[in-house]
């Protein structure tokens, strides 16, 4: 079968991957579609270490093809959406709703596919840049069939991470003011977010002025090119700012912006050793710096409350999809991705 398969030096589109059957609690998936994610850019570029060979890709949707022994919720031809949170169930994080926390879940990669012999590593207990990938029963999320595959594969990173953020670390309320810096797919899927919210001023800040429109419709009331002219709409600061670039000068940038008892929220991803600085006595007024992973979500929950909002057009999916691409095109996807002329570009099998 077709994937994407980095081993360190370079990508390569191959059609030998071979995938095991699914054991007891684990599902087989015949993937559809699969957003490109700057994550997956950043295994490439060595931002995010991971071990090789892997098989790429981390945001997709599909349709099951079969199901192991004690898999109930999910038969072979539900539709589903696939999260990246192999979480256990059982450990105290899990019970207290925390599966984003779950310890095993977190740096234990599996290798189900193999190819010419040799294991590869499945990346972020997902690899959606396959024909079939193979998951835990928790991360397959079962969603309605009216729902593109298209769209909702960019539920499982894009969404869930940016409009949990907003919705479940932040907690944005109603009549809060919100700074979105970067207006990427995490940063749009932020303004959403805020604005299901209630949030009343949204400030989107991206370099491309070309990305205004875009940024507008997801939920923007303001666009500027610089952090610069925040201050001029948001005299006090923000009750929230979001840095979805990773880069450090920005992250102190959302820090600077915060009003008393704001809260910064990081998003992007810097390389692994980055250091960011800050005014110690900045924070003295209630002000807190927030990580998020993985919008703390909890996917099963998340997912299908995600696809209500779609199908009452309160959230936005079809509109996130700039561009498709066929597997094989994955160096053209990955160029506009990094050149930035697609909110998300989506891989079709």
């Amino acid at each position: 079968m077709r994937g994407v398969v980095f081993d360190g030096r370079k990508v390569d589109v191959v059609d030998d991957l071979e995938i095991r059957d699914p054991g007891p609690g684990e599902v087989l998936v015949a993937v559809a579609a699969a957003g490109l994610c700057h994550s997956d850019l950043s295994v490439i570029d060595g931002t995010i270490p991971f071990p090789v060979p892997v098989v790429l890709g981390h945001e997709g949707a599909g349709v099951v093809e079969a199901v192991g022994a004690g898999v109930t919720h999910v038969a072979a031809g539900d539709h589903v959406a696939l999260s990246t949170i192999a979480s256990c169930g059982a450990c105290a994080e899990c019970n207290r709703g925390r599966p984003t926390m779950c310890r095993k879940a977190i740096g234990m990669p599996d290798r189900p596919f193999s190819r010419g012999g040799e294991p590869l590593y499945q990346f972020a207990a997902n690899s959606a840049f396959a024909e079939r990938t193979l998951v835990k029963a928790v991360q397959a999320v079962k969603i309605p069939e009216g729902i593109p595959l298209t769209s909702a594969a960019l539920i499982g990173c894009g969404v869930v991470t940016g409009v949990g953020a907003a919705l479940n670390r932040a907690k944005v309320d109603r009549g809060d003011s919100v700074v979105v810096i970067g207006t990427g797919g995490i940063g749009l899927n932020v303004l959403q977010g805020a604005r299901i919210a209630g949030a009343t001023k949204i400030v989107a800040v991206d370099s491309n002025p070309a990305k205004e429109a875009v940024a507008r419709q997801f939920g923007a009331t303001h666009f500027l090119e610089s952090v610069e002219g925040v201050k001029s709409i948001l005299p006090n600061g923000a009750d929230h700012a979001f840095e979805c670039v990773g880069r450090v000068e920005l992250i102190r940038a959302a820090i600077d912006l915060l009003d008393r008892h704001g809260q910064a929220v990081l998003l992007g991803v810097p390389a692994a050793t980055a250091e960011a600085s800050f005014t110690v006595s900045s924070l003295f007024l209630d002000k807190s710096i927030l990580g998020c992973r993985y919008g703390s979500a909890r996917p099963q929950r998340d997912f299908a409350l995600y696809a209500e909002l779609y199908g009452e057009g309160r959230l936005l999916l079809d509109e996130l999809v700039t561009a498709t691409y066929p597997v094989e095109d994955f160096a053209k996807a990955a160029g506009d991705a990094e050149a930035g002329r697609v909110a998300r570009g989506v891989l079709t099998f």
